[in-house]
């Protein structure tokens, strides 16, 4: 008796693998929208974009990785401070603003607060899915529920909070404070930098006490994720 996933060519079970996780978590951030939601198109366009950002990020990643060997060896325990913080969560996070700056700053559809956490949340789950897509074809679908459970929500972390500064620079430019404006643009990359910077220090690291810290880092920063989420789509107000 056959049964109807034999029917079903192994690579489109590896993709639907790879961006079911990301697309569920856009559909709870859509959902979460309550008050005027996004128009398609530009939601579509914030998850090219997030493609395109990961594209990017490969090709520059490689450069500062190609850099980074020359002067520092990989034995140096600062190599994967470096690595992780100056290099990965740098350009990741870096590609990411600059497109979704390109793509809604100006856009008029950007009149409410919570529209910024959409448009980070959009763009960073491109990212994460079709490097998700990457992961599961050259490891198999074992990694899957982990990638899963683990980079796919931190990609989204990352995201809300790049989302919650860039929301209140928003604000600010409409109401003529370009100095506060900036100072929010300047905290919406830099803290995700710094969140990406640290995940990615303690995976690489893979020592005993490195992983405890690491899921902790992760458990308090997915709660105080979901409880920003909340609270800045229940007090979500125009701009």
């Amino acid at each position: 008796m056959f049964s109807l996933v034999s029917l079903i060519p192994i690579g489109i079970i590896y993709i639907v693998a790879a961006v079911l996780p990301a697309a569920l978590l856009m559909f709870y951030i859509y959902r979460k929208d309550g008050i005027e939601k996004e128009p398609a198109s530009l939601l579509i366009k914030l998850i090219g974009f997030g493609v395109l950002a990961a594209l990017l990020s490969g090709g520059l990643e490689t450069a500062g990785i190609a850099v980074l060997d020359r002067f520092i060896s990989v034995a140096n325990p600062l190599y994967l401070i470096i690595l992780a913080f100056l290099i990965v969560a740098v350009v990741e996070e870096g590609t990411k603003y600059i497109l979704m700056k390109a793509a809604t700053w100006k856009n008029p559809h950007f009149n409410f607060r919570f529209d910024a956490v959409v448009y980070a949340a959009f763009i960073s789950l491109g990212f994460a899915a079709f490097e998700n897509i990457g992961y599961v074809m050259g490891y198999g679908l074992t990694i899957a529920p982990t990638r899963a459970l683990l980079a796919i929500p931190g990609h989204l972390s990352f995201s809300v909070f790049m989302g919650f500064f860039y929301g209140r620079a928003r604000l600010w430019a409409n109401r003529g404070d370009e100095k506060k404006a900036s100072t929010n643009r300047r905290l919406a990359y830099i803290v995700a930098v710094l969140l990406h910077g640290f995940y990615d220090a303690c995976a690489m690291k893979q020592t005993v006490r490195s992983t405890l810290i690491f899921f902790a880092f992760i458990i308090a920063v997915d709660i105080l994720m979901i409880r920003t989420i909340r609270k800045e789509a229940r007090e979500d107000h125009p701009l």
